[in-house]
């Protein structure tokens, strides 16, 4: 869900009514509502910086414009529609990162935070009784190069980019970006929980004392909210909750009417009504939908209004989405203006994981049928992937003119180390168990291996039908903080990070699952075994 400016309006609110301007606030807080959710237990206002920060002072971040973001992607994506949810209005509105966690005017002022009472309020150890090692020689065989691959990648992104966004591994460069406005560090921040989930623990101290030391949140730039919050503050936040290193739930303007029970991309902060009726699981939609189920987890499963949201969502997608081609593959198409576009992105592959997640919570009836729909889901992206000359998948693909999860139009040929079909496989692997989902992971490591892999590092390739490929000489910051994070968790034992304890961001940052009354009770009422 992201806001877009219309033209002659002024983003600041001055010119609005104190309604519009509420509704305003109210949704823009939406888009923040995973990360900033385990805020709560964060004690003072300048928390946060704190949990690295210690040396300099936060200041302001400003939201960017849509067009000023993916910089990076410009050659190889020109539909904006592979922008994953950000807000463009320009300039005035801003987020200072050091209020983050401000209490109101008149609030308690007890600042105490007991991290080892948080740790006590988890079921299982983070990182499980022997960090999720396998007992199976060819699983842990498969992990371990998992390990080795984000080595390989973090330790050339360190020699040849380091302090910048992302790695050029062609030409061997720091890429910077407008993305983040002036922020820097991206891969950094980003990498932080992988490299200690996987026991890379020189790497980690390296990545943590950049950041006590180098990072500088004074950024005068143009940023993506969305990006800067999935990004920096899950990064930061998911590192504090996992290693002791030094909420509030937004309701998503449920009033509203939807058109068909749906939500589309785009709301107008000035009528706070939708701008246009396009609804995409993909691309700009994703992580609202993800983020119902994903609150409703979080709570402990007691926020009812976020449950009750994500199934009516679920329903209305289902009754307009959700196709099935000639061939039997079932897949989500999009919508504009009641009129389907028979066309599902790469990114839309991590819905699959998200019906698999909330199975369990919904109508006791309706559960074995999330599990069949998560699994054709699932099923039809890995199709996207097998039926591909590099085994890896399109950017998008579609479902006419006899074309059956394959993309049609050069513009969709690209791939760009992204993650959201491995998550579901990772996903679907802890929630079923099903073998084909490492087998599938593995294939997805071998074609990265193979076609990805270049002398510096990764890169993203340009047309994954072509028989020899061309690089685009980018190593995304995602690719280490989700696509090698999830295939490293499919070759793990369930208890490296719990889903009972831990719920993922759209960044594969793990959040905390928000016990209150045992953080708020005498002890650790949920402590069952001692947390590493």
């Amino acid at each position: 869900m992201v806001f877009r400016k219309l033209p002659g309006v002024s983003a600041s609110g001055m010119g609005l009514r104190l309604s519009q301007k509420f509704v305003f606030l109210l949704f823009l807080s939406g888009l923040v509502t995973l990360c900033f959710g385990a805020l709560f237990f964060l004690p003072d206002s300048v928390r946060l910086k704190r949990i690295f920060l210690s040396k300099t002072e936060s200041q302001p971040v400003t939201v960017g414009s849509e067009n000023d973001v993916r910089e990076h992607l410009k050659k190889g994506a020109k539909d904006p529609e592979h922008l994953r949810g950000i807000t463009s209005a320009k300039g005035e509105t801003s987020t200072k990162l050091k209020a983050l966690s401000r209490k109101p005017s008149g609030a308690n002022t007890d600042t105490s935070f007991d991290y080892n009472k948080f740790k006590k309020c988890l079921l299982k150890p983070p990182l499980g009784i022997e960090h999720g090692k396998p007992s199976d020689p060819q699983t842990l065989q498969r992990r371990e190069k998992v390990k080795e691959m984000m080595k390989f990648a973090w330790d050339n992104y360190k020699s040849f980019a380091w302090g910048k966004n992302e790695l050029r591994p062609l030409t061997r460069n720091g890429h910077i970006g407008n993305m983040f406005g002036g922020l820097r560090g991206a891969s950094i921040v980003d990498s932080l929980d992988t490299l200690y989930i996987m026991g890379l623990m020189d790497e980690y101290n390296d990545a943590k004392e950049w950041v006590e030391t180098s990072l500088d949140l004074n950024s005068n730039g143009e940023a993506s909210l969305f990006e800067v919050n999935i990004r920096y503050v899950g990064g930061l936040l998911s590192a504090y909750y996992l290693t002791g290193d030094e909420v509030r739930f937004i309701n998503l303007l449920n009033k509203i009417e939807k058109p068909h029970g749906l939500y589309p991309n785009f709301l107008s902060p000035v009528s706070g009504n939708w701008v246009q009726h396009h609804v995409s699981i993909g691309g700009l939609g994703d992580s609202f939908y993800e983020y119902l189920i994903k609150s409703y987890l979080m709570s402990d499963k007691t926020d009812e209004e976020a449950k009750k949201m994500y199934y009516s969502a679920l329903e209305a997608i289902e009754a307009n989405l959700v196709q099935k081609s000639p061939g039997g593959l079932t897949y989500m198409a999009e919508w504009r203006g009641g009129i389907l576009d028979h066309k599902m992105g790469h990114l839309a592959c991590f819905s699959g994981g998200m019906v698999v997640i909330g199975a369990d919570d919904g109508a006791p009836e309706k559960r074995q049928h999330y599990l069949d729909l998560a699994a054709e889901i699932t099923h039809t992206c890995h199709e996207s992937y097998s039926r591909s000359a590099t085994k890896l998948g399109p950017e998008a693909f579609r479902f006419d003119g006899g074309a059956e999860a394959t993309a049609t139009r050069l513009s969709d040929r690209y791939y760009i180390l992204r993650p959201e079909v491995i998550e579901s496989y990772m996903y679907m692997w802890r929630l079923t168990h099903d073998p084909k989902y490492r087998e599938w992971g593995w294939e997805a490591v071998e074609a990265l291996e193979q076609h990805c892999r270049v002398e510096a590092g990764f890169s993203g390739i340009r047309d994954v039908y072509a028989q020899t490929v061309s690089h685009d000489n980018m190593q995304q910051s995602f690719f280490l903080s989700e696509t090698l994070k999830y295939l490293y968790l499919l070759f793990s034992d369930d208890d490296l990070l719990p889903l009972e304890d831990w719920v993922f961001n759209t960044e594969a940052h793990p959040l905390p699952v928000v016990r209150k009354s045992c953080l708020q009770g005498e002890g650790g009422t949920h402590d069952k075994t001692t947390s590493k």
